[in-house]
């Protein structure tokens, strides 16, 4: 994924839907979960935010320009990692 200055809304959408699975690979916040930890994506916003439920419980947003994600399977399961 480039640094998000790029990628539209759209493409964003169309790349993380609503469902999939991904990894964290870099998050720029103190209360991130740990760099591997994987969760399911529940939208993403206008802001270009990739809002995310982590297997730890908590619920963090990606900013497409700071932090970076690996996807693992889309929303229908798809293995792609």
């Amino acid at each position: 994924m480039d640094d998000g200055q790029n990628i539209t809304l759209g493409e964003l959408k169309k790349q993380y839907p609503a469902g999939a699975i991904v990894e964290l690979v870099k998050m720029e916040d103190r209360d991130s979960p740990p760099v591997g930890t994987r969760g399911t994506v529940l939208h993403v916003d206008a802001l270009k935010t990739v809002h995310v439920l982590w297997e730890t419980g908590s619920k963090l947003g990606i900013v497409v320009a700071v932090d970076k994600i690996r996807l693992v399977s889309d929303e229908w399961g798809n293995n792609n990692g």
